[in-house]
């Protein structure tokens, strides 16, 4: 029987996070000579005593066995951190059981527990290095882009190499390999292409339609809609009704200023004209500012309290 491994895996890069998780499941195959049974589980779904109880059974199927782990940022409690950490230091063989968290570190005692080159930290990327992540997945595709709409994407999908390549690779579905790819093309089909997505949420709280926002809310997160993609399409929204006010109050509203803001369609000019009915200049900033907040609250009390947290965020954006 080989010796069983523990491994961390931290932060917001969910992309080259999954990368390596990918990497451990072909190393695995590769010297066992078979690929290994897998089970995932969420912190706070499942009791860490049942969760350890499973991994330390037998498989009646397969010799090796590769345990995910999610949300471990949410291990705090002794009766849940100290009987893991115990484990982490005697592994069950033939096993493998990797520790993910979007946060950059979990619990002090757990991570103590699992050696140091076992334990990765995936930081977000630099701006400059999304920039050009962004135009080489394009350019491996045959297309070309310009500057604006790499920064119209970077604006409008969560920050990390796996979301950036969902929406990416949907984009080279549905453009034209033999024009450059523009913000406006961008902002159109990430925006209004889908049934539900935080634009068409922008587009209820708009109309000051709290009801159909809730709606919108939660089948966006029993879709599996991350929250931080969630919140950064709002954030994305509400700039673009400053900037629309700003134009405004300048009485400089005009098609051409419209798209230099990155508003070019019809359907995207309405919702901010009734946006602009709806919101005044402190209240978006007062928005803003709570889109931030309710971001540094999730992140710090988990998923758990998603829901709870994302339903007072509409509230308080309409009262």
């Amino acid at each position: 029987m080989a010796k069983g491994e523990v491994y961390i895996f931290t932060g917001p890069e969910i992309g080259e996070r999954q990368e390596a998780l990918n990497e451990l499941r072909a190393r695995i195959t590769k010297n066992t000579g078979m690929p290994p049974e897998e089970q995932s589980f969420y912190i706070g779904e499942t009791p860490i005593g049942d969760i350890l109880s499973i991994i330390r059974n037998g498989s009646l199927f397969s010799e090796v066995r590769l345990f995910i782990l999610k949300n471990c940022e949410n291990l705090k409690k002794k009766d849940e951190v100290d009987p893991l950490a115990k484990y982490c230091e005697h592994p069950h063989e033939d096993t493998y059981l990797v520790l993910l968290s979007d946060e950059i570190s979990i619990d002090r005692n757990i991570e103590n527990a699992v050696s140091r080159d076992h334990r990765r930290v995936f930081w977000e990327l630099f701006e400059n290095r999304k920039h050009e992540w962004v135009q080489t997945f394009f350019r491996r595709e045959g297309f070309s882009i310009e500057p604006a709409a790499i920064e119209t994407i970077l604006e409008l999908v969560e920050n990390n190499t796996d979301a950036l390549r969902q929406e990416c690779s949907r984009l080279c579905l549905v453009l034209d390999k033999n024009q450059p790819i523009t913000a406006e093309q961008v902002e159109s089909y990430l925006t209004h292409n889908k049934e539900e997505s935080p634009f068409t949420l922008f587009s209820h709280l708009a109309r000051r339609n709290l009801g159909k926002s809730l709606e919108t809310l939660h089948t966006l997160l029993n879709s599996k809609e991350s929250v931080q993609a969630l919140l950064a399409g709002l954030l994305w929204c509400f700039r673009k009704l400053e900037s629309y006010l700003v134009l405004e109050q300048q009485g400089l509203l005009s098609e051409m200023e419209l798209k230099k803001i990155g508003l070019g369609s019809r359907k995207a000019q309405e919702d901010y004209r009734q946006a602009s009915r709806t919101f005044t200049l402190s209240q978006v900033h007062h928005s803003i500012a709570l889109l931030a907040k309710t971001d540094v609250e999730i992140r710090m009390a988990g998923s758990a309290m998603e829901s709870l947290l994302m339903e007072l965020l509409l509230y308080s954006i309409l009262k």
